[in-house]
């Protein structure tokens, strides 16, 4: 769709140039055209292409339609850096879920989860704040739904991410303080039992089984490609959501924020120690932020 508008935006110039796209050009009525018909239509000279897609509907039939209109087509072009930036979108072609990532987990020195994360990472060019902007969804429990603002980017110009309430023996009736008539439909409830939803506009769906796997199948359905699980506040309402996500492989990424605190509470030890099986994350990353180390890994 974004080769479309670039045509668009190019104009005339886009006439013998080469066009460099991170995915195969879909070949495919959508939203849009074509980008097939969009290239050809521009008369542009050559198509440099990162990666074939996965979508079955595409399956190559871009790239060779271009190639019979005459145009040269190279594949494979950094290749690898295509596919990391398109991983969400295989994930959900290849699985049929939404890829997940568990967010906003802060920890402390001594291992223990704090109920705040780090200074500004919530702010303009903070970690998180960026970080939602390059997701299609958010999940939360209905607990922080109504107990606090919802999280948002505040990147300039970004797209908010759809926000995923889960309720859990809810009860019939769901108030959702920070949303409106105006805004309901940036939200969706995902119910284990019938709810109705304030303000009214909310769409809600009741899922036979309230499960991650049955989440991320629907979202998927409804075309979301990438969600976080936002794991701040106490976390209670996605604690049985969450079991099992790491042997079931229905989280593939995970972000934490390790704080340069050291937490005290009440009739807990001050070190952390506990469970009984741990997995090893693979590609990890980290880096400083406002006095915070995020580590980000896959699992």
């Amino acid at each position: 769709m974004s080769t479309v508008f670039a045509l668009r935006d190019a104009g005339d110039l886009a006439e013998n140039a080469t066009a460099y796209v991170s995915l195969e050009p879909c070949n495919h009525y959508g939203r849009t055209p074509p980008c097939t018909e969009a290239l050809i239509k521009a008369k542009v000279k050559e198509v440099v292409v990162g990666m074939t897609d996965p979508n079955p509907i595409v399956a190559s039939k871009g790239i060779e339609k271009l190639r019979n209109a005459g145009i040269d087509v190279r594949v494979g072009v950094e290749e690898a850096l295509c596919l990391r930036l398109n991983e969400a979108y295989i994930h959900r072609m290849l699985t049929g879920k939404a890829f997940a990532t568990l967010s906003r987990t802060t920890l402390s020195m001594n291992g223990i989860v704090i109920n705040q994360i780090g200074s500004g990472a919530d702010q303009p060019g903070g970690y998180y704040s960026q970080l939602a902007k390059e997701y299609d969804g958010v999940i939360i429990s209905s607990d922080m739904a109504k107990a606090t603002t919802l999280p948002i980017s505040r990147e300039a110009g970004a797209k908010q991410p759809l926000y995923i309430i889960i309720a859990q023996e809810e009860g019939s009736k769901l108030h959702i303080p920070f949303l409106d008539e105006e805004s309901a439909s940036s939200a969706i409830v995902l119910a284990d039992s019938p709810v109705t939803v304030e303000p009214s506009g909310v769409s809600v769906s009741v899922l036979d089984q309230m499960n991650l796997e049955s989440v991320l199948q629907l979202l998927a359905d409804r075309g979301l490609c990438s969600v976080l699980v936002d794991f701040i506040d106490d976390g209670a309402g996605l604690v049985s959501l969450l079991k099992n996500f790491q042997e079931d492989k229905l989280v593939q990424k995970v972000v934490v924020e390790l704080s340069p605190v050291w937490m005290v509470s009440p009739g807990l030890s001050d070190l952390a120690f506990g469970g009984s099986q741990s997995f090893p994350l693979k590609n990890v990353e980290h880096k400083e932020v406002n006095r915070t180390l995020l580590l980000e890994g896959y699992l």
